[in-house]
């Protein structure tokens, strides 16, 4: 399956996720309160079923007193039958609140079929008077009943009461719930969506840019592919197709000088075939070699070294760049974390390094080779002389309409007379120690003003002893344009 194939399938898969997990959860506490208001409304339809069943009951008697005959016997038996089935089933509603009027309300019933039983066995007796007597009895207990329902009722409600207030918070909060569910699904959709079409769309826009600069000739720009799609592979495939081209150019391009040369003349031909073959070794020999042997570091288990080798080519292409093409800031950070992985690698532990990066801040544009001379003085300068080395520490900060660019070091910093040679571009200035990339301090200065077209893009703070921190303020909209 393809990797773009998956990645859709991946979010078709998230988004219906999301949608049944809202659905359970919203169904599951709508049951849930659906469940407790039905089992409330049940207690309440069986207390008025006892009270249907006590006034049927004294009708049935009655019917029976009139009109004694074997239907109407059957009529009262039933309704003692149904009274009594209601009366276990009220009794299961006993509670803390209601525990002794439930017990005064189960004698009630009891007392009612009671005074129905004797009634009809006076009036089967022909005792008629005191069949009389316990029908009289039993219409009072039954409307007793239903005074004591009432009671009942309304000892329920207030036991509830606090449930009723609770489900209707309860609805509330179910609401909001939903509401702020919905928010942040769909904050979340829209980051996941834009990340997602991001995550297609940069590789192209960046293979786009590729194929531009290839139509203008222009073969010595690496396409770069961090993801593992097809347009990873079509990026890199492209690429090797740019370094083919390029190797065949700079061959015909030898060719043609070493025929030049052969015309010239032919006494010389092995000595200029030589010369030719020397010269043939260009950058993107250079390149090629260093990437060989980090390959073959890494499949021999040196991924130290393979990293190395990786990041001193990486370096070696960035540093041969003209200089005066403007490059972004991530650009520069990139090759600076290259460069201190390399100075790593050299003193260990002794090197110290943070990054504090604002990631919006990237895109500016800067001079090419700005960073690194900046931290190969403090390099030089706050770690190398000292026996338990430093701590350097890089910090870039969006201001809105300018960039900040802390570079600090903790080492034994430099006179106030080195700091002013720098600033005014005086050629003691120039290098920024015995052995630097040959890419001065003071020529760092003067393409940074150059570049901006100001005087105040830089800051030098530092002190005998109290280490040195260098503030680069870096304009979003340059006054110069004539650098390009």
């Amino acid at each position: 399956m393809n990797t773009i194939q998956k990645k859709i399938l991946s979010f078709t898969a998230i988004v219906l996720f999301i949608m049944v997990s809202i659905w359970v959860v919203l169904t599951y506490y709508n049951q849930k309160m659906q469940g407790q208001y039905n089992q409330i409304l049940q207690r309440y339809l069986q207390m008025n079923e006892v009270t249907a069943s006590s006034q049927q009951l004294v009708t049935s008697l009655n019917n029976y007193l009139q009109t004694p005959d074997a239907e109407g016997k059957l009529g009262v038996e039933a309704g003692v039958k149904r009274l009594t089935d209601a009366k276990h089933r009220i009794a299961a509603l006993r509670n803390d609140g209601n525990h002794f009027t439930l017990t005064n309300y189960l004698s009630l019933i009891d007392s009612l079929v009671d005074s129905t039983n004797r009634s009809v066995r006076f009036l089967e007796e022909k005792n008629n008077e005191e069949s009389l007597n316990d029908f009289t009895e039993a219409t009072r207990l039954s409307k007793y009943i239903s005074e004591m329902t009432l009671t009942l009722l309304d000892t329920d409600l207030k036991t509830y009461d606090h449930f009723y207030r609770g489900m209707i918070r309860q609805s509330n909060e179910l609401k909001k719930l939903g509401f702020w569910m919905l928010a942040l699904i769909t904050v979340i959709l829209l980051l996941f969506t834009y990340w997602f079409s991001l995550s297609i769309t940069r590789p192209i826009q960046k293979l786009t840019q590729a194929a531009r600069e290839l139509s203008r000739g222009r073969f010595d720009t690496p396409i770069e592919a961090p993801a593992s799609d097809e347009i990873s592979f079509l990026a890199r495939t492209f690429d090797r197709m740019r370094i083919n081209i390029n190797n065949l150019i700079s061959e015909i391009q030898h060719k043609a000088q070493l025929e030049s040369e052969l015309k010239e003349s032919k006494l010389l031909l092995k000595e200029s075939q030589l010369r030719s073959l020397q010269s043939q070794i260009n950058p993107h020999f250079l390149f090629n070699t260093l990437d060989t042997l980090s390959k073959k570091a890494y499949l021999e288990g040196s991924e130290e070294t393979s990293d190395l080798l990786a990041s001193v080519a990486g370096l070696l292409r960035y540093n041969l760049k003209r200089l005066d093409r403007p490059v972004t800031l991530y650009d520069e950070i990139r090759v600076l974390k290259e460069y201190l992985g390399i100075q790593k690698a050299r003193f260990t532990d002794r090197l110290k390094y943070e990054f504090d990066v604002d990631e919006g801040a990237l895109a500016a544009s800067i001079p090419g080779l700005t960073l690194q001379p900046i931290v190969e003085n403090a390099v030089i300068h706050a770690v190398e002389p000292l026996e338990e080395g430093g701590t350097i520490r890089f910090r870039v900060r969006d201001e809105g309409e300018r960039v900040v660019v802390d570079i600090e070091d903790d080492g034994t910093g430099m006179p106030e007379e080195r700091i002013r040679a720098i600033l005014e571009e005086r050629a003691a200035a120039q290098q920024g120690g015995g052995h630097s990339t040959g890419i001065g301090f003071g020529n760092v200065v003067r393409r940074l003003r150059l570049f901006y077209g100001r005087e105040d893009v830089i800051e030098i703070q530092s002190g005998e002893g109290t280490g040195t921190k260098v503030t680069l303020t870096l304009p979003k909209t340059r006054e110069v344009k004539a650098y390009d």
